[in-house]
């Protein structure tokens, strides 16, 4: 309660939020609290392994006092648009305080009424942006959008972070203004009329870096927003594709090594689904090192959960690409493997059946040992869910087409697990699902399983007489134990 209290100190209730009338005032300059990355040092960190210069936009004049009301740009002639274009930009650097719903009522709808002739404006291509209004609609929106966002309740007490699905999500007070920002920035990437030239000097790897930064945003909206956008500078500005995958990994590891704390991992595998889907074969070293030092470590947090759907499919299509990485997958999914959540097994369980969809004989005999031990070991669950997921992989032809061609191999792994499922397991539906696992296997090699049975009888027998053996050793000891202390007491006497 404290954490969501300090957090949510100037929040209004849910049904105020969704007018999205309220909040606190912009920031014109980034300052990032301790669990984010400053846009200084990750550009210098990105940046000096790059060899593309980078421009950095003038500081924009401070705010105005008050907000100067301009005639609309449809209304003039067509030679005094781009000074009044340049003027009502200026206006939109004015920064609203939505701290209180009262104040500034006038200059917050005079804004958004602005705001939203640019959008129009540009949709419209009624007047060609040159260099210079290009150039002013990015200050515009970097004053507008680059701001430093609000730390995470953990941060606010000094108290260890909290599971993320229990936090409620903080909604940005200024969206009536950002949610059109956006808006504008996206029209301004999709329109036919930018050029491409042009708007990389001003769309540049600084841009970039603090765009990327605004995904840790709490608020949904935003992070779906800075998803599209994002994906079409990806698609629009190919000199900025190795920087863009470069800044997203950096993203990922600090999350995975350092804070485990990020609102938009999600989002951004989303765009890296797409981009994996657009990898030309051969597949370059570079995208295999990402699945192998990103992608599969993403499985380590214990907060995948709320990104598990769009990592799973980043995966799967590493493999349909080139099936040769099915084995370095698989042994990556085992080196992360659960141990005590048996809700992250399940996940876990589910993304590998889609691994095996998609993996060749060859790959699959490298590496079934490891597997087909771990998935014995998921057949004895207590829980019954994940016993039941992994009796699931039965139901999959393919999978079962694999198992079969290497019966000899993986029956004597799992035929002890299978049997005390049969003899022991709580639930009636894993017993008949390993009910049905043991007749399908019956079917494919009786002589097989009828030797399995033989030696897990002989191995059930060796340990009886152990335990045994076991039993009589401790009965001796006991005995000369109390021989001796009854020679010590007439010793004594």
């Amino acid at each position: 309660m404290l954490n969501k209290f300090m957090k949510r100190g100037h929040r209004k209730s849910k049904s105020e939020s969704a007018d999205f009338g309220y909040g606190q005032p912009f920031n014109t300059v980034t300052v990032n609290h301790a669990s984010r990355t400053t846009t200084a040092s990750a550009a210098d960190n990105i940046n000096n392994s790059e060899s593309h210069p980078v421009a950095h936009s003038p500081a924009p004049p401070p705010n105005p006092g008050v907000i100067e009301i301009l005639p609309f740009l449809r209304d003039v002639a067509v030679s005094d648009r781009p000074a009044l274009f340049l003027r009502k930009l200026q206006v939109c650097w004015f920064q609203c305080d939505f701290s209180d719903t009262l104040k500034g009522v006038r200059e917050k709808e005079i804004k958004r009424q602005t705001l939203l002739e640019f959008v129009d404006f540009i949709q419209s291509g009624s007047c060609k942006l040159n260099e210079s209004m290009q150039e002013e609609l990015i200050r515009m929106v970097s004053v507008n959008v680059f701001r430093c966002l609000p730390p995470a309740p953990h941060e606010n007490t000094g108290s260890e972070a909290a599971d993320p699905e229990d936090d409620e999500p903080f909604l940005e007070p200024s969206w009536p203004h950002l949610q059109i920002v956006y808006e504008i920035l996206l029209r301004y990437l999709v329109s036919s009329e930018t050029d491409t030239k042009i708007a990389k000097k001003y769309i540049d790897h600084v841009f970039v870096l603090k765009l990327l930064e605004l995904f840790d945003s709490e608020d949904p909206r935003e992070r779906e927003y800075l998803k599209t956008i994002l994906h079409r500078v990806y698609g629009k500005f190919m000199v900025h594709r190795p920087f863009i995958r470069k800044a997203i990994n950096n993203i990922f590891y600090r999350f995975i090594f350092e804070t485990e704390r990020h609102c938009g991992i999600a989002e951004l595998l989303e765009i890296l689904g797409s981009i994996i889907n657009g990898f030309a074969l051969p597949m370059k070293e570079e995208h295999k090192l990402f699945l192998s030092r990103a992608l599969i470590p993403l499985h380590k947090p214990k907060s995948i959960s709320l990104y598990h759907q769009p990592l799973s499919y980043c995966i799967t299509q590493f493999v349909e690409k080139d099936y040769k990485l099915a084995e370095t997958v698989i042994r990556g999914l085992l080196k992360y493997w659960p141990v005590t959540n048996c809700q992250k097994e399940i996940l876990f369980l589910g993304e590998l059946e889609e691994v095996l969809e998609g993996t060749q004989a060859a790959e699959f005999q490298r590496c079934m040992i490891p597997l087909f031990r771990q998935i014995g070991r998921c057949l004895n669950s207590p829980h019954f869910q994940v016993a039941e997921r992994a009796l699931y992989f039965w139901n999959n032809e393919h999978i079962v087409s694999l198992i079969a061609q290497n019966r000899n191999v993986i029956l004597p792994l799992i035929f002890e697990a299978l049997e005390k499922n049969i003899r022991g397991h709580w639930n009636q539906a894993v017993n008949g699902l390993t009910a049905n696992v043991q007749r399908m296997f019956q079917e494919m090699d009786i002589e097989l399983f009828e030797e399995c049975e033989r030696q897990y009888l002989e191995k059930e027998t060796r340990a009886r007489d152990l335990e045994e053996q076991r039993e009589l050793t401790w009965k001796r000891l006991e005995a000369v134990a109390a021989q001796a202390q009854r020679e010590n007491m007439v010793l004594v006497s």
